[in-house]
């Protein structure tokens, strides 16, 4: 580790950094638990030391300091997590160093390309608030929007020109960034090669869509035309080095905070569902963009909450989109509500149209993921007679059977029997049945450790100077007396302990089973241990391995008696008194003799 990693990684809380992707509780003096965002689970077995500076999950049994974390689950290097630490924390960032010219070539083309999708929200900007932005202006007036609105989205205007952007930023960068960048197009030649480019987006409304950093990586635009000439109502930012649709959400950098605070994530589908709902003071929304719900997004989403409301538009393509979502976010063990607004509008106008508080209420009416799709198998084939039941069943058994927990499964086959009127013998025998297919998720459980095991465990991971004499007495007796440690649960993390130099205890066990009995003392702990502590503990396995002992020369003195052994006999029964004699003088509080 460098010595500027180093020095982020003393600086920052790993609690803090954590929170910004998941939500945190505190469990006891010095933790905090929440759910992994590394696998599926339904009870937090996510845990964070705050005083050590780690984590680790007793369910997957992944572990490591705050750079591990942002590394795995931002999917970066570790000298991009690093550079993602300082910079969460303000700390300014030495001068970077690539591992190869290719790395630094690439890192140079990310800077570049946001540093013109920056200008080119600004120059948008500036043209929504000139003379040629005034139909846009009267567009976003009728859609409700204020001024203050447009500055917190940082609204633009794309004007009729071919070429007014392209001249803008011509001076920021080469011909092939700016082809790149996903802000030109170009038309192929005859010859197969692609010819001069020019402004993609022209007479349109302009919205950026941000990071979860919030900064500028795509544009959606509008267009203020109508017609055949007007080309696609919305038309978006092809895939760039900076933007791949399937796995930004738009607003999460400004929404993630206002989820973490509801506990719920509202999901709508078009930008200006999202944009209107936001500015009318429902902050923990979020949108897909109008595109299909990916795996990627989901698994975004599931760092900041396990609670989703749904609020797709009315109309088919939403309800499709609906259920697409609902699928990918039920495998994931998402708590899932839907919201089917009254008139068939979707939330724009309808918080436009009725309120903040109409549009609230419908909210908190929210139907159960189950009771949605029960009407909608209804909706979809109606009718009472066997085969459109069957039809119902067929609909509602996908999404069934993605429902991780067994007893959620059988409460929604229950509610299906009774609505619809099918025969819940069948249904459940068919469930019966999908649950036999499906691949089974065993949750992996560490071994308990004994009060003895933790002690030891917490004095070899001492750092701290202060508490040295605790670590020093375990070394020794660990050292010395390794017979008497023989047969520990964490026998192999102990010995590694014990051999580390000034690396972090976590660090220096490799075995994930031992890592976990690791993390589970440390997490435990609300002191260090003292060296009275840990000869305490020492004194218990001396005693141990004694009344073990004991046990065999009693076995094998009945023994050496069956056969008339008497000269065995003799040493057995001397070495029967010795053990005697040790162990009153441990439980006396005495000294062992040597």
């Amino acid at each position: 580790m460098s010595d500027f990693a180093q020095s982020v990684k003393q600086q920052v809380d790993i609690v803090k950094v954590i929170e910004g992707y998941i939500r945190l509780r505190k469990a006891g003096a010095q933790n905090y638990s929440g759910l992994c965002p590394f696998h599926k689970e339904k009870s937090p077995s996510f845990s964070v030391h705050a005083v050590r500076q780690f984590y680790h999950c007793f369910g997957c049994g992944v572990s490591g300091d705050v750079f591990s974390f942002v590394g795995k689950i931002e999917n970066v290097s570790f000298p991009e997590a690093v550079r993602i630490v300082a910079q969460k924390a303000g700390i300014p960032l030495p001068k970077r160093e690539f591992s190869s010219p290719e790395e630094a070539a690439e890192a140079r083309m990310r800077g570049k390309l946001l540093d013109l999708h920056e200008a080119a929200a600004g120059w948008f900007e500036e043209q929504l608030r000139g003379p040629e932005g005034a139909l846009a202006r009267e567009y976003l007036a009728g859609r409700g929007m204020t001024p203050e609105g447009i500055k917190v989205f940082r609204i633009g205007y794309a004007p009729e020109s071919f070429g007014a952007l392209r001249d803008r930023l011509s001076g920021m960068a080469d011909e092939a960034t700016l082809r790149a960048s996903g802000l030109f197009s170009s038309k192929e030649q005859g010859d197969g090669t692609q010819g001069p480019i020019y402004d993609r987006f022209r007479k349109r409304v302009t919205f950026p869509i941000c990071n979860e950093s919030g900064r500028v990586i795509a544009f959606t635009a509008r267009t203020l035309e109508s017609g055949e000439k007007a080309g696609p109502k919305y038309i978006n930012s092809p895939e760039t080095p900076l933007y791949h649709k399937g796995e930004v959400l738009f607003n999460l950098d400004k929404a993630k905070a206002a989820i973490r605070k509801a506990n719920y994530a509202l999901l709508v589908e078009g930008q200006m569902d999202c944009i209107s709902l936001f500015l009318r003071g429902i902050q923990h929304v979020i949108a897909t963009s109008g595109t299909a719900f990916t795996e990627q997004q989901v698994a975004i989403l599931k760092r900041h909450t396990q609670n989703v409301v749904v609020n797709f538009d009315p109309d088919a393509a939403g309800a499709n989109a609906a259920e697409k979502s609902i699928a990918l976010l039920t495998e994931e063990g998402f708590n899932l509500k839907l919201v089917t607004l009254e008139g068939g509008l979707d939330p724009d106008r309808f918080i436009r149209e009725r309120g903040v508080e109409a549009y609230t209420q419908a909210v908190l009416g929210a139907r159960r993921q189950s009771d949605y799709l029960i009407e909608r198998a209804r909706q979809t084939f109606p009718g009472a007679t066997a085969e459109q039941k069957l039809k119902q069943m067929n609909y509602l058994l996908p999404h069934i059977r993605r429902i991780p927990q067994k007893l959620v499964r059988e409460q929604f086959a229950m509610d299906a029997a009774q609505k619809l009127g099918i025969d819940s013998a069948v249904l459940r025998e068919e469930l019966r049945q999908a649950a036999l297919k499906r691949r089974e998720h065993i949750e992996v459980r560490t071994t308990a450790l004994t009060e003895v095991e933790r002690v030891l465990l917490r004095a070899l991971a001492i750092s701290d100077p202060e508490h040295g004499e605790a670590r020093r007495t375990a070394v020794d007796a660990l050292l010395r007396q390794s017979q008497w440690f023989e047969g520990l649960t964490c026998i192999y993390a102990l010995n590694a302990l014990a051999r580390r130099e000034s690396q972090d205890p976590m660090d220096v066990v490799e075995d994930p089973a031992q890592k976990a009995l690791l993390a589970e003392a440390l997490l435990g702990e609300n002191e260090p241990p003292t060296a009275e502590n840990v000869i305490d503990a020492i004194v218990s396995l001396q005693q141990r391995r004694l009344e073990a002992e004991l046990r065999d020369v009693r076995v094998q003195i009945a023994e050496a008696e069956r056969r008339g052994d008497f000269a065995e006999l003799a040493v057995l029964t001397q070495r029967k008194l010795d053990l005697d004699r040790a162990l009153r003088q441990l439980r006396g509080g005495g000294s062992l003799p040597n």
